[in-house]
């Protein structure tokens, strides 16, 4: 069998390609339901927070809750971090009014629960390891940020805490409607931070040492975000020849001491079909398939035909095994393909959703619009209407003060001519009104010494 040059190297890099490995004791949120029904708590995790203990549902835990505000919560590994290499996957989603504020720390600290707790970056005093901060930072909308400490300063009182950040990037993250995925990155070589998939920093400088708990905190302002986490998980990353030692070392342990744990995180191997999980609970997750690579031998030990033709034969069912597992590989991530791809199309769905709420409000307040144009057509209607009523009352007060003084015009007229009749046809003088007075006077008097004579004179009886 003949194989091309690009898809032997393609071979080879899968071959080489080192595993990955769910360390169970440092991770939730990777199965169906973060902690088993009926619990009050996460296995191998401690919850604490003020005033209240922060709510733990199936899928996740409320850190701080919508109400009331000045809230704090925090979720801590039991057992430390015992591997150089390793990844930690973390996603979250923020909630909260539109001045809403706090603030979501991601920890890898030593004795984390009693040296941080579930204090934020601003609230906490010393500590050994490394913190992501992601909040509102100088209204950028939202940003990450790192922070080390190695124990010698004092956050809570430092003069200007935000100067001390190593790395940054901006990114939005509050009302999202979805979870956001944070992803640390640590090896030999550098420490890289990604934000949903994109690279936020990354440091060739920095080496975080082993022994340190892994834990996120949340803190609320008066107008409080609700910060969710939904996943934390912590993979390694180990040589198959180093596995088998540590896998051989943990039977031996457990030989041993019965079922008691040595203290450090155990490392689930394959053979227990313990998946890889990419992307929140209930995605499809992908099984490590590597486990038995043949190791090379030298060409000198191998002297005869038989053992040359069982070496070979032994690495054609080797290749053969790793194309099958290649094409079930590929196969399983077309799954995961479909099932995000369904993922999308339902996040696009509610998007569409929440569009058209907003087309129907947009149609409301033009609906509103064109009322309030109405209104304006009305008014502007009114006030020509009182232009046309004051034109009006103006031509009818210069038609009634015409009419006025054409009447006032006729009276006098006529008024004179009038005068000048009677003045015409009356005599000028008075005497015949004074005779009449002297003899009605003359008639009085007559009457009166007639009436004072009568009266004078006995009367004569018979």
């Amino acid at each position: 069998m003949r194989l091309s040059a690009g898809y032997a190297l393609f071979l080879a890099g899968i071959v080489r390609a080192e595993s990955q490995y769910l360390v169970n004791e440092l991770s939730f949120g990777h199965g169906p339901r973060i902690a088993p029904e009926g619990s009050r708590s996460i296995p191998n995790f401690s919850i604490q927070g003020s005033p209240y203990v922060p709510e733990l549902l199936s899928n996740k835990v409320i850190l701080t809750p919508v109400a009331p505000g000045n809230a704090r919560g925090a979720v801590w590994s039991d057992k430390t971090l015992q591997n150089q290499n390793w990844i930690a996957d973390v996603e979250f989603r923020a909630n909260g009014p539109e001045r809403g504020g706090g603030n979501l720390n991601i920890w890898l600290v030593r004795d984390g629960s009693h040296a941080v707790g579930a204090n934020s970056l601003y609230s906490v005093g010393r500590f050994e390891g490394l913190v992501l901060v992601i909040d509102q930072h100088s209204g950028s909308g939202g940003m990450l940020r790192g922070f080390l400490n190695d124990g010698s300063t004092d956050y809570k009182h430092a003069h200007n805490v935000d100067a001390l950040a190593f790395g940054h990037c901006k990114f939005s993250y509050r009302n999202l409607g979805r979870p956001t995925q944070i992803k640390l990155r640590h090896d030999d070589s550098k420490f890289t931070v990604e934000v949903a998939g994109r690279l936020c920093f990354e440091s060739d400088k920095i080496s975080i040492p082993t022994g340190y708990n892994i834990g996120v905190t949340g803190a609320s302002a008066d107008n409080p975000d609700s910060f969710e986490v939904f996943k934390l998980a912590v993979l390694t990353t180990e040589t198959h020849h180093d596995y088998s030692q540590q896998r051989q070392q943990q039977q031996q342990q457990q030989q041993q001491h019965g079922s008691g744990n040595s203290g450090r995180p155990s490392i689930v191997p394959p053979s227990a079909k313990q998946r890889m999980n990419f992307g929140r609970g209930g995605q499809t997750s992908i099984e490590d398939p590597y486990d038995n690579i043949i190791p090379d031998e030298d060409a000198d030990k191998i002297t005869t035909s038989k053992a040359q033709f069982a070496d070979l034969h032994n690495r054609l069912q080797s290749v053969n095994h790793h194309l099958s597992t290649t094409f079930r590989t590929i196969a399983q991530y077309a799954q995961v393909d479909e099932q995000r791809h369904a993922e999308t199309s339902a996040l696009l769905a509610e998007l569409k959703g929440l569009l058209t709420g907003r087309f129907d409000r947009i149609e409301m307040i033009l609906n509103k619009l064109e009322k309030i144009e109405k209104i304006e057509v009305l008014e502007q209607r009114l006030r020509d209407v009182e232009g046309e009523m004051r034109a009006t009352r103006q031509e009818m007060t210069g038609r009634l003060h015409d009419s006025t003084s054409a009447i006032k015009y006729h009276v006098e007229d006529k008024h004179e001519a009038l005068a000048k009749r009677v003045r015409e046809h009356t005599h000028t003088g008075h005497t015949r009104l004074i005779w009449v007075i002297l003899g009605s006077q003359f008639l009085l008097v007559g009457a009166f010494a007639y009436y004072k004579r009568k009266k004078t004179h006995p009367k004569k009886y018979l």
